[in-house]
């Protein structure tokens, strides 16, 4: 076993070894969307988990300084649409620095939940809509944790969709 202790602040090639190893575990992929004045916000995302069945509760983790984050935040409701393999294009999308608001989901199919007119990608896995019960500061992240309020099969989707990956920074399908 080869041990590599961390610097207090980490350097650079620490950093970036850092990501090397981390990037090695599969997650699956999915995209966080808002409604926050007026306009829908959307970004891919792979830091997700499932928290508790009961009540229903997921957390996602979002870039501090982006403006997904100042979304979900003051709107206190968002979506989680968890991809299937058939949408990579749509991960690349929203996962593109500098993406513009006005018509960020133009060419992304979705519709709107029922609650809070929030998008969902359509043909994805599942996806949730959640309420924000907490957040919390982590490094250079916003850990949000929120209650379910209402979920689904995104429309066209199948029980055997194969999942979206991300695994050794690249997208990927199972099998």
């Amino acid at each position: 076993m080869q041990i590599e202790p961390l610097d207090p602040q980490p350097t650079e090639p620490q950093v970036e070894r850092y990501r090397t190893l981390a990037a090695e575990h599969a997650v699956g992929v999915g995209v966080v969307c808002s409604r926050y004045r007026g306009k829908d916000h959307a970004i891919t995302v792979t830091a997700f988990a499932d928290v508790s069945y009961d009540p229903p509760t997921m957390l996602v983790c979002l870039y501090d300084m982006g403006r997904m984050c100042e979304a979900v935040e003051s709107t206190g409701s968002w979506t989680l649409s968890l991809l299937n393999a058939r949408q990579r294009s749509v991960a690349n999308w929203l996962a593109s620095p500098g993406n513009p608001v006005e018509g960020l989901l133009d060419s992304v199919p979705f519709h709107r939940t029922e609650r809070t007119g929030t998008p969902v990608i359509d043909g994805c896995l599942s996806w949730f809509e959640l309420d924000t019960v907490s957040t919390h500061t982590a490094a250079t992240h916003l850990v949000v944790i929120g209650r379910v309020t209402a979920m689904g099969r995104g429309s066209g989707a199948h029980a055997t969709d194969r999942p979206l990956i991300h695994v050794a920074r690249e997208y990927k399908t199972l099998g």
